[in-house]
């Protein structure tokens, strides 16, 4: 098997608006995944989504500091820049950008995006800093790069809507694509974290995707939404997890409750969870 070619990174706005003005000045498309690296099959699935959708493929590696709280300990992110470009190499992608944070958030630097609607509960409540700061970012990164077509997981549902709802808001033009959530054979899905769980969390950590989906038979069926949202709840402590921080079912086009607490419209189910120091989120369809 022959290697791929070494991918070409770039860390400065110049650098990258000048590769991808020359793409442009031949008429060729560009799509872009929007990455923190520490990259897993997940994210190279996005990657060649990008590559189907696009002529040239730009993921950027930037762990970004706007959607970290204080208590949230930035330095320990996993940084595995050298791994990445080879793996964004195999997968298709042109280029990655990453950037220093001092090329982001240059010195006095003084803008922020405030988010509401899909922003607000579930992740909101968690982490009330997280949503500003991917809005931030991602606006940086769509002007920086100007793609035709951004590729997100599904796995971070409420992510996906909200980014959904600021490039209309804010009339970016650029296609934004969801891509199914990459899981392992046991129906874990893929993150960065998984990494961090022991063999024993590992094999209860598995267990998470069942019981959603179980969840999502109940409410599929007709049972009211908080019996069966109670009944998840204590399966995913049963199955060994320490703590939830909720699990919910909501319209699966803007995250709103249903008013009758009865699925009548396509939904999703959404979680997160902690086992030890590692906290987990997952969802699926309804």
């Amino acid at each position: 098997m022959i290697d791929a070619a070494p991918l070409p990174v770039v860390r400065t706005v110049a650098e990258l608006r000048a590769i991808v003005r020359d793409w442009k000045r031949q008429g060729l498309s560009v799509g872009m995944v929007p990455t923190m690296g520490a990259l897993h099959e997940g994210h190279l699935t996005l990657v060649r989504e990008a590559a189907h959708r696009a002529d040239r493929v730009v993921a950027s590696n930037f762990v970004n500091p706007t959607q970290f709280a204080a208590h949230e300990d930035l330095g320990k992110y996993p940084r595995q820049q050298e791994e990445d470009a080879r793996l964004l190499a195999g997968a298709g992608c042109h280029l990655m950008f990453a950037p220093p944070a001092e090329e982001m958030y240059p010195e006095g630097f003084a803008t922020s995006i405030a988010m509401t609607g899909p922003a607000l509960g579930l992740e909101g409540d968690f982490r009330p800093q997280m949503f500003g700061g991917v809005a931030l970012i991602v606006t940086k990164l769509f002007n920086q790069v100007q793609p035709d077509v951004a590729v997100f997981g599904e796995k971070d549902y409420q992510q996906l809507m909200v980014i959904r709802r600021f490039v209309r808001d804010l009339d970016l033009p650029v296609e934004i694509v969801g891509a199914p959530t990459e899981r392992d054979g046991w129906g874990l899905a893929l993150s960065s974290r998984n990494g961090y769980l022991s063999e024993a969390e590992l094999e209860i950590a598995r267990r998470l995707n069942g019981i959603l989906a179980e969840a999502g038979v109940q409410a599929a069926s007709g049972r009211p939404l908080p019996g069966v949202e109670r009944e998840a709840y204590a399966a995913i402590l049963k199955a060994g997890f320490e703590r939830v921080d909720y699990v919910v079912i909501r319209h699966a086009e803007d995250l709103t409750p249903f008013r009758n607490d009865i699925v009548d419209a396509p939904a999703r189910i959404l979680t997160a969870a902690w086992l030890g120091k590692t906290r987990l989120i997952d969802n699926m369809a309804v």
